[in-house]
């Protein structure tokens, strides 16, 4: 009889230390604005907004044709009806535009070149054909075989226009973006009015931001702001008659105090270093903003040895909570599991603060604890989404979509900077599997419990430190007592002082004379049919056999 072929298992990459963040933005509120304020910023949104809608047409015209000459032609172009600097941050804005839908274009394209690639497997196997680990079965039925082949017609059909419309570099893009466009299709649905979506609409599509010069005055000359706060605003030449102040530029009457990293912003802008601004209206709150940005250089990351120093923190993303468990350096969990939960329900500011809220929580328990860096999956559910590979398990896609995995990498290595923390991402194989077999059971007791996602935090944080997940390995053959059998790789849930040394099976005569004239513990054992009978005669050796 043949035996049974082991499992292959993926090659794991080796753990990185994430790189730092490479720019930084601020907000503050745009306070006590007057009804003038409020109207020449509506005036320039407008108007650089339908020039920015312009020049994306043309790009979007231009396509794979795209070359300097007609960027200049464009930016000439957009010249006259603002100015050169408006020009020049309208046409960047557009190229970055066209480049993030390029970007989805072939992300779009890749998933439906992964359902195709599922259905025709699947449609290829007999109905009822069971599933294995590596690859899906045959459907349920012939109905749902049938609306299936549909599908597949459907998706070649979207899979050979989306190929057709990259080769030609073809991209659709909605400026005030495509939810709120679908959004004036249901207006019950979003609970908006006409004239509420409309108002927000134009607001989005309003264009206010100006990208920051080394060397100008303050690091900007479109979008100025001084050190003690002031705001001023170089008017495109039509609204040149609006201006309040020297050089066609108009002050707003409000004073700006960036209470986050004020203190960096005001150093840039004494020193006529770049910064870049926007200002946007919050509709719904009927708020003005200001966010400010600026580039630096890339943080040094640590070298991997000196993040491992003081041990990790191995941290399991789930949907709905972060699971962590400190480690030391030689990757033994130290104290209890600890729980950082986040809601992703609800609209995207909530969900954006209910993700910095849990980082925080984390970043503050990673400090309390002395260790030096944070062991995180590399975590990438693009592929794992589609509606083809779990078709019927909704509630796993769901599972899957509420993991936040863009803005976790985005936020936790930003804000760890600030706290003189490094990020150890690590491959995220067979974490949870591993995890749950080595770790789960001996590290419950009466007093932690222990589930899954807390052993896959344990995981990952060993493997971040470079070391084996199970909790020791087997002896050399020459040492194991079955003569180079099997071992296992830790004790059984039953065995006995598993974790430490055992006490002696028999008692000890010292300790047999500590206790004269009390009850015995230990007897001499009598038969094993009466176990609880004590024994009333004296066991004698006698030297030769009594045959009487």
């Amino acid at each position: 009889m043949s035996e049974p072929k082991k499992k292959q298992l993926r090659t794991i990459d080796a753990p990185f230390v994430a790189l730092g963040p490479s720019g930084v933005a601020i907000r503050d509120r745009l306070k006590h604005l007057t009804d003038l304020d409020d109207k020449v910023l509506r005036l320039v949104g407008e108007h650089l907004g339908r020039l920015a809608s312009l020049d994306l047409k043309n790009r979007c015209a231009d396509g794979l044709d795209h070359n300097s000459d007609t960027w200049a032609a464009r930016k000439q172009g957009l010249t006259a009806g603002s100015s050169s600097r408006w020009a020049g941050s309208i046409t960047k804005a557009t190229h970055d535009q066209w480049a993030l839908s390029r970007r989805c274009q072939l992300a779009h394209i890749q998933g439906l070149e992964a359902g195709v690639r599922t259905l025709m497997h699947r449609l290829s196997q007999p109905i009822g054909e069971k599933a294995t680990k590596r690859a899906p079965g045959g459907y349920h039925s012939r109905g749902e075989w049938f609306r299936k082949s549909r599908r597949l017609t459907t998706l070649e059909h979207r899979l050979d226009v989306a190929r057709a419309e990259h080769e030609a570099g073809v991209v659709h893009v909605a400026r005030g973006g495509r939810r709120l466009l679908n959004n004036r299709h249901n207006l019950e649905a979003a609970r908006l009015t006409a004239e509420q979506w409309r108002e927000r609409w134009e607001a989005e599509r309003w264009f206010l931001a100006a990208d920051g010069e080394s060397g100008k005055r303050f690091g900007n000359e479109t979008i100025r702001v001084t050190p003690d706060g002031e705001v001023s605003i170089k008017l495109p030449a039509p609204l040149a008659h609006l201006a309040n102040s020297k050089h066609g530029r108009y002050i707003l009457a409000t004073r700006v105090q960036f209470q986050h990293r004020g203190a960096e912003w005001r150093d840039r802008v004494e020193d006529n270093r770049a910064v870049a601004y926007r200002i946007h209206l919050d509709v719904e709150r009927g708020r003005w903003y200001l966010t400010a940005s600026w580039t630096r250089p890339v943080v040094q990351t640590i070298p991997l040895q000196t993040a491992r120093s003081e041990g990790m923190a191995g941290v399991d993303t789930n949907a709905g909570h972060f699971a962590a468990y400190r480690l030391d350096r030689h990757g033994n969990p130290v104290g209890d599991p600890n729980r950082f939960f986040y809601d992703l329900s609800g609209s995207a500011d909530h969900r954006d603060a209910q993700i910095r809220h849990a980082i925080s929580q984390l970043l503050h328990w990673a400090d309390r604890c002395g260790v030096k860096a944070i062991g995180l999956e590399n975590l990438d559910f693009a592929a794992e989404k589609t509606r083809e590979k779990h078709g019927r398990r909704k509630r796993f896609r769901q599972l899957i979509s509420g993991i936040p995995t863009g803005k976790l990498k985005a936020r936790l290595v930003s804000m760890a900077s600030e706290h003189g923390l490094s990020i150890v991402a690590v491959d995220p194989a067979y974490t949870s599997m591993w995890g749950d077999q080595h770790w789960k059971k001996p590290l419950t007791s009466k007093k932690r419990k222990m589930s899954r996602h807390d052993a896959a935090g344990i995981a990952i944080g060993r493997r971040a430190l470079g070391h084996p997940i199970r909790r020791r390995t087997a002896p050399p053959p020459q040492h194991q007592s079955d003569t180079a059998g099997h071992r296992t790789a830790q004790a059984g849930p039953g065995a006995r002082g598993r974790e430490g040394t055992r006490p002696p099976v028999t008692e000890r005569a010292h300790d047999a004379r500590s206790r004269t004239g009390t009850q015995r513990t230990r007897e001499t054992s009598a038969s094993n049919t009466v176990r609880n009978a004590r024994s009333s005669g004296n066991w004698q050796q006698m030297s030769l056999l009594d045959t009487v």
